[in-house]
């Protein structure tokens, strides 16, 4: 009898030469999407108890303990970052610990791809296909947000001044990986101020 295989959405895709920055996918990132009330002490002390550590409430926030990651992304939405093979420890922690407390905890790690971006200059190649203006204080390590990229809905972490993790939905991750293959070309490098050079 066969046996599912997980296959990332950007299996072979490998990042061109001639790009200005690094891009890569992380394929082995679990995902769980947990739903619940800030408000309600018994969800966040649940919770607290299931990740040795307490959700980030504040908008645009994430915390972190050891390798597990918990961004937030709503009033009543968060979600947590693994390794693939822990996902499942986790979530089954989670389900025991809000038993019996309104809340959801679903297992999403094939929901989503993962495309890092590293080196100097990515803010502007990433500006390319959004209207944030990432250049803005605000966006500093831990910073996390939905935003509108190329025309489709992403997630962006920041998880170093120099290194970004962008989330998009598997069926839209071969559209995402070639737009960002395309404006990080070094051809493609510009500057924010002052007179462009001309291509040669």
């Amino acid at each position: 009898m066969s046996e599912l295989a997980y296959e990332s959405p950007l299996a072979g895709f490998t990042a061109p030469a001639g790009l200005s920055i690094s891009l890569r996918e992380i394929a082995d990132r679990g995902m769980i999407d947990l739903r619940g009330l800030a408000s309600d002490p018994a969800f966040m002390s649940a919770a607290h108890d299931a990740l040795g550590f307490a959700l980030p409430t504040a908008p645009r926030t994430s915390a972190s303990w050891g390798d597990v990651k918990v961004l937030w992304l709503s009033v009543d939405q968060w979600l947590i970052l693994s390794s693939r093979s822990k996902a499942h420890e986790i979530l089954a922690n989670l389900r025991a610990s809000l038993k019996g407390i309104h809340s959801l905890a679903v297992d999403v790690s094939d929901m989503r791809a993962v495309i890092r971006l590293e080196g100097e200059g990515l803010r502007e190649i990433l500006m390319k296909g959004t209207s944030l203006d990432l250049l803005d204080a605000e966006y500093k390590p831990g910073l996390c947000r939905r935003m509108r990229f190329a025309e489709i809905a992403a997630l962006l972490h920041v998880v170093e001044d120099n290194v970004f993790d962008v989330y998009v939905f598997r069926s839209y991750a071969h559209y995402a990986w070639e737009f960002l293959c395309t404006t990080a070309r070094d051809a493609s490098k510009l500057k924010l101020f002052g007179a462009q050079g001309v291509p040669a």
